[in-house]
């Protein structure tokens, strides 16, 4: 819950007095202060002063503030809202409505079962990270296979490409 005008400038007082050595000017102080009210309040001290708090002496911008903070303190402008808790009856005329969110929501409860058997149903496909075949995984892919030749030449084998190494040297 937000507090009032007057809790807030309350609070604000308290903590000038704790830390009077604070080397922040009395103005800049209070556009701290009116920085962190509420809108609502922020709207009334501009309606006030004509929205112009930076022209106003620091001593006349406390007075002003002290008079709004101890009206809301006495008359206390805060809209506190009584929010009635508890169980509300569905109507008659509500019925038909309450049946349709009903079946709507056994729809899509059903919907999602079906969804969740057909995922587990469903073996993932794993897929090689070198030659992207679905035929093996990656760590028996033919291109990690090495055989020697008849002339004792290393012949990488790849489905997608094929080197003949000389020597280690790939021939141009």
């Amino acid at each position: 819950m937000e507090e009032s005008l007057y809790e807030y400038w309350e609070r604000f007082k308290r903590l000038c007095a704790i830390f009077p050595h604070h080397q922040i000017s009395k103005q800049l102080l209070l556009q701290y202060f009116y920085e962190g009210l509420n809108i609502m309040d922020k709207s009334m001290i501009d309606a006030v002063n004509e929205g112009a708090l930076g022209d106003m002496t620091p001593a006349s911008t406390r007075g002003l503030i002290e008079k709004m903070a101890s009206n809301s303190q006495q008359f206390n402008m805060r809209s506190d809202a009584i929010v009635l808790r508890g169980v509300h009856n569905v109507g008659a005329s509500n019925a038909l409505e309450h049946k349709k969110l009903e079946s709507k929501i056994d729809a899509l409860t059903t919907l999602v079962s079906h969804l969740a058997s057909n995922q587990k149903s469903a073996a993932p496909t794993k897929l090689c990270g070198i030659c992207t075949s679905t035929n093996h995984p990656t760590d028996r892919c033919p291109s990690l296979q090495e055989s020697t030749g008849p002339d004792n030449n290393r012949i990488m084998i790849c489905p997608l490409t094929y080197i003949t190494l000389v020597g280690g040297i790939i021939p141009t």
